[in-house]
């Protein structure tokens, strides 16, 4: 079935990094290899066979779909251990610090014993503590790629280095920056308390990333662990679904879960469809119903074949398409990548340009100004919250949308849906049901309704066509026995013709029954009055004579009306195509609200409608179900595809809505609206955010109120924008749809 996984983030600060590509590719999977691949979200060309850390940015890489191993928590481990350690030895060091700043504190360590012990404390803190982000800081200036690490290891480094210089070799400074007893101010304390605020933020980062996975970790949880096979002997045994194969057969007990999917085959029950539907009411099922591996049996128990296991299972695809919509880069993420390219690089100068003016214009000790500003600098404009604005929002919508049965497969699509302007919906299996059934029967004057029945059906049986199955259907309800038919013969776009019980009996269109000789006008206007009713009609012939019509119709989704009602409302211009008569298509239309009709629509020619559209202006999405309706999903601005539907048009399509319930149109437009709202607003606080805090920081307050940001303000507020964008972007899960 599907490996249970934990979504693993791209968090800032993770593992030591692992050397940069020297020739310049970052693709390191090996032909053949079969594993996980690890890639970064922000830098989709970047895969590895392993977790080493985006050699671009610095993040640490998400899997492609479902890695092997449980949930890896390594990183927030290693993250909370280093926070704790170094928070330990910070706040004694923060208390020696106050001590030579603040009078009255002086005799807690005086002398030059504090400063040692200053010392002692900041080094584990820096070289150990904030090891990971001084590797990726060196690790970017080697390789040109800068990033939000190469801002903190700057700033940190700065501070402790200028603190141990200042330790070492205080006779180095000018004599206006020595204090009475000739030592020099350290920031020790800055250095160690900007590393734990910065893990800090890492640790709420992880844990708060990690709930915006929670939608694929729940899915992965749905399947059982093991299915209870039937041998061919009888015998039943507990194995792990993994050892499923497509034909076993599978017992089912009340209140278990479905392991994989199957058809059943003996029993009945009530099914709990919710996970796949978000529909909370059980569906019935018996013999020949379908069953999706994760769906709750209810009282009854029912023995299944299994038809799909692994890979191929609903589930799975559920999670790979969930998964790759997580790792999808929506356009306006351009944006962002156009802005960090150049706002390190911008920062680092702002520093060096901040620590210029406080050396040469700024009051004594200008050196110490100099310093404490540009790295408060380097430190507040750390672009965590302007990286992370994007993606977050991504995955946390996509993730909503899955558990609501709407399935994107990419963040282009979540970001361009909202703005389509016309839908255009397949009539058959999209607004209707797609199993037609039998509703009127109609025999000549000498026939009754069984025997008409009944030869139809027995020609019928031999065909594939769903019409004809829908008659055959009609028949078994009705409890009657069907003949066998010889010398089947099928008329393409026709009907059916064959011999039952010695008779020739031809059932199709007026077309057919012309040929046979068998057309009488008053058949004629009996059935333009079923299709006025949306009723497809057939006629039916025994022996070169009239013997009947057979009316055949696709019930309407009872949720169709009101999905066409609210979509209308949203702005939509609705457009029905089906490849039925125009009597037909517009009795079904008026019925649901469609005014915009396009008849007697070949498969081949639904995309040829969709490109006219487009020609026209028109902005479309197309929603459809069968593998004719591929190339037009595949052609429409937004392909949506009903998950009841059949596989090519799912892969065709932008979204899948699990339900196959036109109402999951309008949920992905709310969808879509809602997280690009996220989105906007996560940037606007990033860009916000930076705007004001790099100009405080190198003291433009200073002039007229006296006022300068410490770095270890700076590093608060660094951490404190990263997790106000990720609980923003959680806020999205609350979303009603």
């Amino acid at each position: 079935m599907v490996n249970r996984h934990h979504h693993e983030s791209h968090a800032c600060g993770a593992h030591d990094a692992a050397p940069a590509p020297k020739d310049g590719r970052y693709d390191k999977i090996p032909a053949g290899y079969s594993g996980t691949v690890w890639t970064c979200p922000m830098h989709p060309q970047v895969r590895d066979v392993k977790n080493s850390g985006c050699p671009i940015c610095g993040m640490a890489l998400e899997p492609e779909g479902a890695p092997p191993a449980g949930e890896d928590e390594s990183e927030r481990i290693d993250m909370t251990r280093r926070f704790w350690v170094s928070a330990a030895l910070s706040a004694p060091l923060f208390v020696l610090a106050m001590g030579e700043m603040v009078p009255g504190f002086g005799h807690i360590a005086p002398g030059n014993w504090s400063r040692w012990l200053q010392f002692a404390l900041a080094a584990p803190v820096v070289l150990w503590g904030g090891w990971p982000f001084l590797v990726r800081g060196a690790w970017s200036l080697r390789t040109l790629h800068l990033n939000m690490f190469t801002l903190i290891a700057l700033g940190v480094s700065v501070a402790f280095g200028y603190s141990v210089v200042a330790l070492l070799a205080p006779d180095a400074f000018p004599p206006a920056m020595r204090s009475h007893d000739g030592g020099v101010a350290l920031y020790f304390e800055a250095a160690a308390v900007i590393t734990s605020l910065v893990l800090l933020g890492q640790v709420l980062e992880l844990r708060a990333r990690s709930q915006t996975s929670g939608a694929i970790r729940a899915l992965l949880e749905l399947a059982p662990p093991t299915a209870r096979r039937i041998h061919d002997g009888g015998d039943e045994e507990d194995v792990p679904i993994e050892e499923l194969k497509v034909g076993d057969r599978v017992r089912v007990r009340p209140g278990e879960k479905a392991p994989v999917d199957g058809e059943v085959i003996e029993g009945a029950s009530a099914v709990d469809e919710s996970m796949i539907s978000g529909e909370p009411i059980p569906v019935e099922k018996n013999a020949g119903s379908t069953i999706t591996g994760g769906t709750v049996n209810g009282t009854g128990g029912f023995i299944m074949r299994v038809t799909r296991v692994g890979d191929q299972t609903l589930l799975a695809q559920i999670v790979r398409l969930v998964s790759e919509a997580q790792r999808s880069r929506a356009p306006i993420q351009k944006l962002v990548d156009t802005v960090s390219a150049w706002f390190v690089p911008a920062v680092i100068v702002f520093s060096v340009a901040t620590f210029i003016a406080w050396l040469f214009f700024g009051p004594e000790p200008a050196l110490a100004y100099a310093i404490v500003n540009s790295v408060a600098v380097l430190i507040i404009a750390c672009p965590c919250a302007l990286g992370l604005a994007t993606p977050m929002s991504i995955m946390v919508g996509t993730g909503k949308g899955a558990q609501h049965g709407v399935l994107i497969r990419n963040a282009e699509t979540l970001e361009t849906f909202k703005r389509a302007d016309t839908l255009v919906v397949d009539k058959t299996g999209t607004l209707t049901e797609g199993k037609p059934a039998l509703v009127t029967v109609k025999p000549d004057e000498g026939m009754d309704e069984a025997r008409l029945l009944r030869l139809a059906a027995a020609v019928e049986a031999a065909s594939e066509h769903p019409l004809a199955q829908a008659i055959v259907e009609g028949v078994k309800r009705y409890e009657l026995d069907i003949p066998l038919a010889k010398d089947f013969e099928s008329v393409t776009g026709e009907g059916a013709i064959g011999v039952v019980e010695g008779k020739r009996v031809a059932i199709g269109n007026a077309r057919l029954m012309r040929r046979e000789n068998a057309f009488a006008e008053s058949h004629s206007r009996d059935a333009e009055a079923l299709r006025k009713k949306g009723e497809t009609v057939m006629f039916v012939a025994v022996e070169g004579a009239p013997a009947g019509l057979i009316g055949v119709a696709d019930p309407i989704k009872p949720t169709t009306p009101e999905a066409i009602r609210r979509l209308k409302a949203d702005g939509l211009h609705i457009v029905m195509l089906t490849g039925d008569n125009e009597t037909t298509a517009r009795a079904v239309a008026e019925r649901i609200g469609i005014n915009d009709i396009r008849a007697d629509v070949s498969p081949e020619d639904k995309h040829q409608v969709i490109r006219e559209l487009q020609r026209a202006g028109r902005r479309v999405a197309m929603a459809g179900d069968g593998v004719n309706d591929a190339p037009a999903l595949a052609q429409a601005d937004i392909g949506i595809a009903m998950g009841t539907g059949a596989d090519v048009a799912m892969e065709s399509a932008g979204v899948t809505l699990v339900r196959g319930d036109l109402m999951g149109v309008a949920q992905a437009r709310e969808l879509s609206r809602a997280t690009m709202r996220n989105i906007r607003q996560n940037l606007w606080f990033a860009f916000g955010y930076n705007s004001l805090g790099v100009p405080i920081a190198a003291g433009a307050l200073y002039p007229f109120f006296g006022l300068l940001l410490s770095p270890m303000i700076a590093a608060a507020a660094m951490s404190f924008s990263s997790v106000s964008v990720i609980a923003n972007a959680l806020r999205l899960r609350a979303l009603k749809l």
